[in-house]
């Protein structure tokens, strides 16, 4: 009788690791496909987005659309942001690995901007009254935290086929395409970097819903 009672248990315990495996696997091809969830770690994308913002970013699977300016964009910023990338180990990479996968900590080589020029773009900063240009038309910014310049940092790049210029909406308080002038690249991020757009804050509660980004100004495309 006890040998039976152990060998049920057995197998609700096999059972209840079996379910437990299919469900993370269903939710890792979900976030690797579909949906996707990162952690904000700095006030760059203020006020649109603050630290300690979780944040549900649309696959392209989901999204479907080409990445145009004005979008806010994740990205994965090795090979441009991060040129190279440190390692703790195997064992710390994989710590740190499953704390980014969980939401709990920052990825470090993750980031979210907005896209300022596309390819074939010239992007210039900054014309006469303090505005960034794209393509000789000044831009409206409603967006940018207020009380900043549109960039304190003057550039003139043309941004090439397969490339994105991006910048952060707090812009006295990002580190973004300007940051690499100079740098192998020049600051622009691949195009199949793109890891999504973010279309809603999942926490802290207060800021739960869906996440409105404001576009560049039609008169600007």
């Amino acid at each position: 009788m006890a040998s039976t009672e152990r060998q049920s248990r057995l197998r609700g315990w096999r059972s209840a690791v079996l379910a437990l495996g299919i469900a993370l696997l269903v939710w890792g091809v979900i976030r690797a496909l579909v949906v996707d969830v990162f952690y904000i770690p700095s006030g760059s994308m203020e006020p649109l987005l603050v630290p300690g913002d979780r944040i549900a970013v649309a696959r392209p699977l989901l999204d479907g659309q080409p990445v145009q300016r004005g979008d806010v964009v994740v990205f994965d910023g090795r090979g441009s942001f991060v040129p190279l990338a440190s390692s703790r180990g195997w064992l710390g990479d994989a710590v740190r690995g499953g704390a980014e996968w969980l939401g709990i900590v920052a990825s470090e080589t993750v980031y979210v901007k907005r896209v300022v020029g596309v390819a074939g773009d010239h992007v210039r900063c900054c014309t006469a009254d303090g505005r960034l240009e794209v393509n000789g038309a000044p831009l409206d910014e409603p967006y940018v935290y207020p009380g900043d310049a549109a960039s304190e940092q003057a550039f003139d790049v043309v941004v090439p086929d397969g490339r994105l210029w991006l910048l952060g909406d707090h812009r006295s308080d990002s580190a973004d395409s300007r940051s690499l002038l100079g740098a192998p690249g020049g600051g622009m991020v691949r195009t199949e970097r793109i890891i999504g757009r973010p279309m809603a804050i999942l926490w802290p509660l207060d800021r739960l819903g869906h996440l409105s980004t404001a576009p560049i100004s039609k008169d600007n495309q």
